[in-house]
């Protein structure tokens, strides 16, 4: 299969059967409801009298109206229209004050649209089920590695005004860092250098094995005052996780950033990190304060981008620099051809494979 059938296949496509996070967990209070949109649906996320997540379609199945405007009661969803009630677990119908006592209507076949939905991580995530070929089971919570009982955890997001494949690639570039995070505290221009990394498959992406961090990324060299060697680890896998594992002896940093597709035209850029290192909570606010301009600095280039792309430019993919995004354009391609036949996809990987690039 080639790479151009496997991009137009794959270009554009938001892929079912995954765990998206919805929302931030704090954001949502007890019998509280908002409404949120994930691959193009419309959802209400809500916390009922226990304090428990969960996720229905943001649509009265009697008239439409979002269920985002009723109220919570109880383990039910009532319906600000006509007072129909929804069981939180399960979206079955429990009531409608408008039936008589004789009335033959059966509510049990009467159901909302219900997902999926727990909290991890400080998200609530909600499963999108592949309709088409549905699953018995949804696989586990995506879960953020850390090593130690004790560390510190922040988030941050941000919208991008392009779609899921766009804002991936992006992500997992490896050669714009000088030219979109210029920085002191960062890296410039004139610290390009060549570099070699080996690459090896892992299911459903890819993994740069541990590797000593680049000699022109700054934050890094602080690790140094602990005295141990500095290894990074960075895994992409689908449907649009990158996470990166620092360690240096019984110190480490953890990231992730997952792009969540919203709609075809728009993402959203969930950060988040976790780390022991430095041992005080001082560190949070300096790290979001850093943390927050490389993330408004990767979301200017997507507005930027985006005015180019409302044309429809022809663009290339060219190596080794952009093999990783080769790959993803593989590695959904072949997904969606899986789903579709039942057969395992297989790996565009067969290996560890070295790239080389200048960054």
């Amino acid at each position: 299969m080639s790479d151009s059938i496997d991009r137009v296949r794959a270009e554009g496509a938001m892929l079912t059967g995954f765990w998206y996070p919805a929302m931030l967990s704090k954001k949502l209070r007890r019998l509280q409801l908002k409404g949120t949109t994930l691959l193009g649906k419309p959802l209400v996320i809500g916390r009922d009298q226990s304090g428990r997540a969960f996720a229905l379609l943001d649509s009265c199945p009697h008239r439409g109206i979002p269920l985002r405007f009723g109220r919570v009661e109880g383990s039910t969803v009532e319906c600000c229209y006509h007072g129909w009630r929804f069981d939180t677990a399960t979206g079955q119908c429990r009531e409608i004050p408008s039936l008589i006592d004789d009335d033959t209507l059966k509510l049990d076949r009467i159901r909302a649209g219900w997902f999926k939905s727990e909290d991890r991580d400080g998200y609530i995530w909600v499963f999108i089920e592949d309709r088409d070929s549905p699953q018995r089971e949804a696989p586990p919570v995506p879960e953020l590695p850390v090593f130690s009982s004790r560390y510190q955890l922040t988030h941050l997001t941000a919208e991008l005004p392009c779609n899921i494949d766009h804002a991936i690639i992006g992500l997992m570039d490896p050669a714009h860092g000088p030219f979109v995070h210029r920085a002191w505290w960062w890296r410039n221009q004139k610290s390009i250098h060549a570099k070699q990394k080996i690459f090896e498959p892992i299911p459903d992406g890819f993994r740069i094995c541990a590797h000593a961090p680049s000699s022109n990324s700054a934050p890094y060299k602080l690790l140094r005052v602990y005295g141990e060697p500095i290894t990074s680890t960075i895994e992409f896998t689908l449907p649009s996780t990158r996470v990166e594992m620092v360690r240096c002896g019984r110190y480490w940093f953890t990231s992730r950033a997952i792009v969540t597709p919203i709609a075809s035209d728009r993402s959203r850029l969930d950060f988040c990190a976790a780390w022991n290192i430095f041992g005080t909570s001082l560190v949070v606010p300096l790290f979001r304060f850093f943390a927050r301009k490389f993330i408004r600095q990767d979301q200017r280039t997507m507005e930027k981008q985006a005015l180019g792309l409302a044309h429809h430019p022809a663009m290339m993919l060219i190596d080794d620099a952009d093999r990783p995004a080769r790959w993803y354009f593989q590695l959904k391609s072949r997904y969606l051809e899986s789903r579709k036949t039942g057969i395992s996809a297989v790996h565009p990987i067969s290996g560890p494979v070295t790239l080389r690039w200048r960054s």
